[in-house]
């Protein structure tokens, strides 16, 4: 995978204190706790009891709404690769 989709990547894991991903139909609402050559990991809940990890492939990421919460405005921030 290039460098500048990773870069983007860590860019998107780093904003606001929360990132979304919408991809076909379902929410994955928490936070990237991993990024490789060709995915990512988004960690979902509060506790391992109710969280559950998602990987998640680069090349599905073309299909999927990004976005993160802004501490700022307090509201959804839509994120482009």
């Amino acid at each position: 995978m290039s460098e500048a989709l990773i870069e983007r990547l860590v860019k998107f894991a780093e904003s606001g204190n929360q990132q979304k991903i919408v991809l076909n139909g379902q929410t994955h609402q928490g936070w990237i706790m991993e990024i490789t050559e060709d995915a990512l990991l988004i960690s979902t809940g509060f506790a391992d009891k109710t969280g559950k990890d998602f990987w998640i492939k680069f090349t599905d990421l073309n299909q999927a709404e990004l976005s993160y919460w802004d501490t700022e405005t307090d509201q959804w921030a839509d994120f482009q690769i």
